[in-house]
C-alpha cells in the first residue's frame, strides 16, 4: 500500500488545533442563562371551580409582607381550601435562599405550593412551561429587581397569563421593582434610574421613561406605583412623573394618580372592589388633577397643588370611589417643592376615617345581648367609642351574608392598648387582632362562606390604660 503523503497531515491537525482553541474560547464566553424553575410545596396544583377575588398586595421593598399577603391569600380562597403561588423574577438572588419569596409564602396557612421562576429575557415570556404554571395558579408575585425587564414581557403570553389569574378571581402583587409592575403607568427605569432632584429639575430627562398598557387592574386605573419612597425621597419624583403623565395624555381624564409605598414593611392591599388597607410602613397617594404650569424639556418643574393622602398603617382608601377630602397640598415651583412633602394637615376634613354613617356606642354595651346594632348602617361605615375603664368591653352587631367579608380598621388613641376580636352568634372568637402597645391601630378580616345570614358581633376590649379618647373603626363589608 502506498503510503499517504506527509502533506495530508498537517491540515488534520491543524484542524485539531484550531477546534481546540474554539472550544476554549466558546467555554470562556459568558452563556445565557436558560429559565430556571424551582417549586416548593406539593407537586401537584389545586383544582378548583371559583376564586373570591382578585386581591393585590403592593410592596414598598421586594419581600412579602406576611400580614398582606395572608390577607389576600384568604381572600382569594374565601377561607377555605389552597392556593398555588408563582414568583417572577429577572435575576436570581445573589445570596441566602435562591426563593425568599416562596420562603415566607409557604409559611402561610392555605398555601399548597409556591414556584419561583428566574426569567431573563424577553423571549422568556413565551415559555410554555412559565405559562403553564402561572396560568395554574392563583396568585403571581413580581420580585424586586429591575422593572425593565418586566416591562419586556409586554405583549408576551406571559402577560395574557396573568392577566387570566385575575379573570379567574386570582391576585398579583409585588414589591420594589414588582410594586410598579402592578400600576397601569409603569416608569420603567429602561434608560437608567432618576432622582428626585434630577427629575424636579427636567421632566423630560432621557432616563424618565415610561410603559403603558400592560396591567390595569380593577379600580386602580390611571396609577402610577413608586417604591422605597420615604427612606429614598421619590415623593419628588413621583410628582414629576404625574406633571408629565396630565401634560402627555399617559392616562386618561387629565388626572394621574401616584401611589408610592414605603420600604421596611409596607404594604398596599386592595380587595377586589378597590378597598385598599395600608400594612406595615406608610403609604401616599398623590394627586396631579390639573396641567402644569410649566413641564417642558430642559426647564423646571412648576406645578400647583398637588393632592396627597398620607396612608398611615390601618388606613383604609377606597379606589373604587376616590375621595375628594382628606388631603393635603404641595406645590413645585422652578424644580423646588414646598417644605415637609411627607406630612400635613388635610386641608379638608372628611369626617370620621370610615366615611359614610357613624355609630357611637351606647352604654352599657358591654354583652352580646346591649350590642349596638350596626347591622343597618351603609358601608363603608364607623363605629367609634371609648376605653372609660381598664374593665371596659364595647360590643357591636354586625350581619353579613353568604360570601361577604368585613373588613375592621381601628385607630386607637395612645391613652390605652385596645384589642379587637371578631365572634359569632355564641360568643366563639372567629378572628382577633391584638397588637401591643397603647396607641396601635387593630384591623383584621373575615369572610362569611356559610349559605344564609349570620349574625356576628366585633368586640373592643381594654387591654391596658383607659381614657376618654375615641377610638374609630372603619367597617367595611363588600
Amino acid at each position: 500500500m502506498t503510503p499517504r503523503p506527509a502533506y495530508r497531515t498537517a491540515p488534520v491537525a491543524l484542524t485539531l488545533a484550531v477546534t481546540a482553541v474554539a472550544t476554549a474560547l466558546t467555554l470562556q464566553q459568558p452563556a445565557h442563562a436558560a429559565a430556571d424553575r424551582i417549586r416548593l410545596g406539593n407537586t401537584a396544583d389545586v383544582s378548583r371551580a371559583s376564586w373570591n377575588g382578585p386581591a393585590f398586595t403592593m410592596n414598598g421593598a421586594g419581600a412579602v409582607v406576611t400580614a398582606s399577603m395572608a390577607r389576600a391569600v384568604n381572600e382569594i380562597r374565601g377561607g377555605t381550601g389552597s392556593l398555588d403561588v408563582v414568583v417572577l423574577s429577572g435575576s436570581a438572588p445573589t445570596s441566602g435562599s435562591p426563593t425568599p419569596e416562596c420562603d415566607t409564602a409557604m409559611g402561610l396557612t392555605g398555601v399548597n405550593s409556591c414556584t419561583t421562576w428566574t426569567l431573563t429575557t424577553a423571549a422568556d415570556g413565551n415559555n410554555g412551561q412559565v405559562n403553564s404554571d402561572i396560568r395554574n395558579a392563583e396568585f403571581v408575585y413580581f420580585a424586586g429587581g429591575d422593572q425593565c425587564r418586566y416591562v419586556a414581557w409586554k405583549g408576551t403570553a406571559l402577560e395574557a397569563s396573568v392577566e387570566s389569574v385575575i379573570a379567574k378571581g386570582g391576585g398579583s402583587g409585588g414589591g420594589s421593582a414588582g410594586h410598579h409592575i402592578n400600576s397601569p403607568l409603569v416608569y420603567d427605569a429602561c434608560n437608567g434610574s432618576v432622582t428626585s432632584s434630577e427629575a424636579l429639575a427636567n421632566p423630560y430627562q432621557r432616563s424618565v421613561s415610561f410603559t403603558t398598557g400592560m396591567f390595569e387592574w380593577a379600580h386602580y386605573g390611571a396609577v402610577l406605583n413608586d417604591s422605597h419612597f420615604v427612606t429614598r425621597d421619590r415623593m419628588g419624583r413621583t410628582m414629576s412623573f404625574l406633571a408629565r403623565a396630565v401634560k402627555d395624555g399617559l392616562t386618561p381624564g387629565g388626572a394621574a394618580w401616584g401611589v408610592g409605598v414605603e420600604e421596611g414593611g409596607g404594604s398596599l392591599f386592595l380587595d377586589r372592589n378597590g378597598h385598599a388597607t395600608q400594612y406595615g410602613k406608610d403609604a401616599y397617594v398623590v394627586l396631579a388633577d390639573h396641567q402644569p404650569e410649566q413641564a417642558v424639556d430642559r426647564k423646571p418643574l412648576t406645578y400647583t397643588g398637588f393632592k396627597i393622602w398620607r396612608l398611615t398603617p390601618g388606613t383604609t382608601f377606597d379606589f373604587k370611589n376616590r375621595p375628594t377630602c382628606g388631603y393635603y397640598l404641595r406645590s413645585v415651583t422652578n424644580g423646588t417643592p414646598d417644605t415637609n412633602l411627607y406630612n400635613g394637615t388635610p386641608l379638608t376634613d372628611c369626617g370620621a376615617p370610615g366615611g359614610g354613617s357613624t355609630l357611637t356606642e351606647s352604654e352599657p354595651n358591654d354583652t352580646r345581648d346591649t350590642a349596638d346594632d350596626a347591622t343597618a348602617l351603609p358601608s363603608p361605615a364607623t363605629v367609634t367609642g371609648t376605653m372609660k375603664s381598664t374593665s371596659d368591653r364595647d360590643y357591636f352587631k354586625v350581619a353579613l351574608n353568604s360570601g361577604q367579608t368585613a373588613t375592621i380598621t381601628c385607630a386607637v388613641p395612645t391613652a390605652y392598648d385596645a384589642d379587637l376580636y371578631w365572634l359569632d352568634s355564641a360568643g366563639s372568637t372567629l378572628e382577633r387582632s391584638v397588637n401591643d402597645g397603647a396607641g396601635t391601630d387593630e384591623n383584621l378580616t373575615f369572610t362569611r362562606t356559610a349559605t344564609g345570614s349570620g349574625t356576628y358581633y366585633l368586640d373592643m376590649e381594654t387591654y391596658s390604660g383607659s381614657g376618654t379618647a375615641a377610638y374609630t373603626c372603619a367597617l367595611t363589608r363588600s
